[in-house]
């Protein structure tokens, strides 16, 4: 595999981003879901939404110039509501080193903690951030319709902020 380059989205990018959300939790979430009609369709316009409204907080993993990935962050806390790697290119190291470089920009920034969410039933989520040092907070229900409930996992990792001084070194 070429080069994974880590970069801020573009304008540009909103639509092949969007479509790459959609991908991942088609392939990932829709099998979790009892599928009712316009579930798709719902779900294309919230992604689409998702990334233009946060477009300014927003990664691009990039392979050879071509957007494979994204994670963004919330406004004003330290929470990634979003990471999504297209699906045929999924466990190849793309989402961790998204995840690893948000991270950073939030301890630079002095974030002690990062939280974030996912779908208790996507094993293999759960699985991926457990692996990436977050642990378990709580579990509890998404707010869908009661007839259909969907249990989502809270979780967090302690990141450590740097808190000093930066000496300058003389030549």
């Amino acid at each position: 595999m070429s080069a994974i380059v880590i970069r801020k989205a573009e304008r540009s990018d909103a639509p092949i981003l969007a479509r790459i959300g959609y991908d991942a939790w088609e392939t990932g979430i829709l099998p979790l879901l009892k599928e009712r009609p316009g579930m798709r369709q719902t779900e294309q316009r919230r992604l689409a939404q998702a990334v233009n409204e946060t477009l300014e907080r927003i990664i691009v993993a990039e392979i050879d110039g071509v957007p494979v990935g994204w994670c963004s962050r919330a406004r004003g806390r330290a929470y990634v509501p979003f990471l999504f790697v297209m699906p045929e290119l999924q466990s190849q190291g793309i989402g961790s080193i998204l995840l690893r470089r948000m991270e950073s920009m939030l301890e630079l920034e002095g974030a002690e903690r990062v939280q974030l969410e996912t779908p208790a039933d996507n094993v293999r989520a759960v699985r991926f951030y457990e692996r990436q040092g977050y642990r378990i907070l709580a579990l509890r229900p998404d707010g869908r319709a009661a007839h259909e409930p969907f249990m989502s996992v809270h979780l967090e990792k302690r990141l450590e902020p740097f808190d000093g001084d930066i000496e300058d070194e003389e030549d």
